[in-house]
């Protein structure tokens, strides 16, 4: 199963189906959203639909909200050490 299609729409299947959305998209990082985010967060980790959720939101570039257990920072900083990472291993496959 994958975000972008099958026969079973991933997202009827989320443990945060019943939650409040308002929960997933916290106003800011810090302070009170902290609490917002962890509690969030705990509700992915036991997900069945986890990596669906955040193939969906790296896929279309989802900059707001908590999708497969990341906040918008968790996957800029993802995204950031892959493109380190692609560039690294170019540098070297032209140094060799």
């Amino acid at each position: 199963m994958t975000a972008t299609g099958n026969a079973m729409n991933w997202r009827a299947a989320g443990a945060c189906l019943s939650a409040d959305p308002d929960l997933f998209f916290p106003i800011s990082s810090s302070g009170p959203a902290e609490r917002q985010i962890a509690r969030a967060k705990t509700i992915c980790a036991g997900c069945r639909v986890r990596r669906e959720c955040l193939e969906f939101a790296i896929t279309h570039d989802q900059v707001h909200g908590i999708w497969g257990g990341t906040t918008p920072e968790d996957r800029q900083r993802d995204r950031r050490r892959k493109r380190r990472a692609a560039a690294a291993a170019a540098k070297r496959t032209v140094a060799a």
